[in-house]
């Protein structure tokens, strides 16, 4: 099954573009577009390899699938998770899936995608009393016990990665108070951040570890805590075997280049597929996704559908 999305980002300010965000003009060789890379691309590519090993192969022994969404790049809620129940639902479940997410980082062939990060976004709010600055003993500050556990756990090693991940991350995204006069103390703080963990922890310890932390601030300094955990993805890796090894060769033989097997950026619809068979994801270089005047080369394009055209001679040993 290859797996992909037809959803983009929104495209900006237009008028910054050097081309017309949904033209897909060619100049210099370049395709210029949102999605042409984040990965209506790919799409684009695996279609045309699959038609052509369909034409010369007609009578190959098993099956090709498409599992093409436009809910990715948003909640994804109504698209690849819907469509993995009516497959399971109709005993369409494959045996492999190949995401064509752009995987590669410097050139065609570079990376492949075996795993991803998990992620897990936290909000913690701390209320105290509100009062003058000039008689903080009269209130009940929140700002310094939320700065406190958010020292704490900006300085926390979380784990040192392992064969496949890099150490876990955990960044603050927001500290607020609420307040916009300089002489009023005020009574609540809420602070968020987000945890990419790797396969050393699952949901379930980081909120512990969270709950840990906010549990020996209060007792150091009181305050009234709330803390909201919002599940993202979990952690997950295809281990080397038969099926990377198969990929691997092909993208080789193709580009010259033995990709590096990553785990490495956000997330994709791969998170969900992991429940149900065995996914990597390998597609084009990603150093425009999301970007004013998004493009991929021709020849590159090109070049992708000749990778995943021997994934398919090599995948039905044609």
């Amino acid at each position: 099954c290859f797996a992909g999305h037809t959803d983009v980002v929104p495209q900006g300010d237009e008028t910054i573009w050097s081309h017309p965000p949904f033209a897909a003009d060619i100049r210099d060789g370049q395709i210029y577009g949102r999605g042409a890379t984040d990965m209506k691309g790919s799409v684009a590519a695996f279609a045309a390899a699959a038609l052509d090993f369909v034409r010369e192969n007609p009578a190959f022994k098993g099956s090709i699938s498409f599992l093409i969404t436009n809910d990715e790049e948003g909640p994804a809620i109504n698209g690849t998770t819907k469509v993995l129940q009516w497959m399971k639902a109709n005993n369409q479940i494959p045996d492999h899936c190949l995401v064509g997410e752009p995987s590669c980082v410097d050139h065609l062939g570079d990376t492949i995608k075996i795993g991803r990060r998990g992620s897990l976004s936290f909000i913690v709010q701390v209320d105290g009393k509100q009062g003058h600055a000039a008689y903080p003993h009269k209130a009940d500050n929140p700002v310094p016990k939320l700065a406190r556990l958010v020292d704490r756990l900006a300085s926390k090693t979380l784990d040192n990665g392992n064969a496949h991940f890099d150490p876990s991350t955990l960044a603050f995204t927001s500290f607020d108070v609420g307040n916009p006069a300089g002489n009023v103390i005020p009574s609540r703080a809420v602070a968020k951040f987000n945890i990419r963990f790797s396969t050393e922890h699952r949901f379930q310890s980081l909120k512990e570890l969270v709950q840990m932390e906010i549990e020996a601030v209060r007792k150091e300094l009181g305050g009234k805590w709330y803390m909201q955990a919002i599940e993202g993805a979990d952690a997950f890796i295809t281990e080397p075997g038969e099926f990377v090894q198969l990929v691997s060769d092909a993208v080789k033989a193709e580009t010259g280049r033995t990709p590096k097997l990553s785990t490495s950026g956000g997330t994709s619809d791969a998170r969900f597929v992991k429940d149900y068979c065995p996914v990597l994801e390998f597609g084009p270089t990603n150093a425009t996704i999301h970007q004013t005047d998004e493009r991929i080369s021709v020849d590159e394009l090109k070049a992708t559908a000749k990778v995943y055209r021997r994934i398919l001679d090599s995948y039905f040993k044609v």
